[in-house]
């Protein structure tokens, strides 16, 4: 394809759609995986994104905004694995795989019942931001905002409860309530990728752009700012590319995102 027809994919609707919608989701991915990773819970990205799976099966069987009853799935996870925790029933790693099969096995019920795969539900797995439209913009930046607000209201509290939680329990923190609130934005946050990347790779956009940023061994704020760097590039590339090339978006993401953590890795070991 010629440098002109490059250019000229920035005039199409669906392309300022996509890159919007992608770089929104980045920013939203790098700040929530980054705590995370700090927290030793990136795993839960992955249990929500599968539990998330059960309920675009179901929005689809019923008719309704996939978008909406992933996000319902996903909420429901987060209080089950809270409540499991709580009680002491089963503890947290335990309690996301619990949710994780429960989801993924509700949307291959969902699936055979419903005869098979179809396109829409394939394209939910892996990612379809070329065609995100108006309605799926709208609900990705509604909920891009919200993401975006609990981080700068809690920040501190937040990293606070990453390094020690039972000090600022002792500070007067409520580091459960808190806790929960930032498990429901991880759920939040993955829903608003799924257009973006997929189920299947959402856990990768959440992690390796932290895990890069922290390899350059920066203050924090540094470090937020180098991973949102790190996501929007790797977010933006892939969309130009999987455009230009005809591959895959979600793949070339997290390729592309891959790639840059092996750089700084390398970075890391030279230096």
């Amino acid at each position: 394809m010629t440098a002109v027809n490059i250019i000229d994919l920035f005039g199409y609707q669906f392309f300022q759609n996509a890159l919007i919608g992608g770089c929104i989701a980045a920013v939203a991915c790098a700040i929530v995986g980054l705590f995370l990773i700090l927290k030793k819970e990136a795993m839960i990205g992955d249990g929500l994104s599968h539990t998330a799976f059960g309920g675009l099966a179901l929005g689809l069987l019923f008719g309704v905004n996939p978008l909406l009853t992933a996000l319902g799935a996903s909420v429901l996870a987060v209080f089950a694995i809270s409540y499991m925790r709580r009680k002491g029933i089963a503890p947290s790693d335990s309690a996301i795989a619990v949710m994780l099969a429960l989801g993924f096995s509700t949307g291959l019920i969902v699936i055979s019942i419903a005869n098979g795969f179809n396109v829409e539900l394939f394209s939910y797995l892996f990612g379809s931001i070329l065609t995100i439209d108006q309605a799926d913009l709208l609900m990705v930046a509604l909920l891009g905002a919200a993401t975006l607000m609990f981080v700068g209201i809690f920040r501190r509290e937040m990293l606070s409860m990453v390094f020690d939680e039972d000090d600022s329990r002792v500070m007067g923190i409520p580091t459960k309530t808190l806790s929960t609130a930032f498990d429901l934005l991880v759920a939040v946050t993955i829903v608003l990728s799924i257009k973006v990347i997929g189920t299947i790779l959402v856990v990768a956009l959440l992690v390796l752009p932290g895990l890069s940023a922290l390899k350059l061994n920066l203050s924090f704020r540094k470090t937020l700012f180098a991973a949102v760097g790190f996501s929007i590039a790797s977010t933006v590339l892939g969309i130009m590319l999987s455009a230009i090339l005809d591959i895959a978006t979600g793949g070339l993401i997290v390729f592309i995102s891959g790639l840059f953590f092996m750089l700084t890795f390398m970075y890391k070991k030279i230096g």
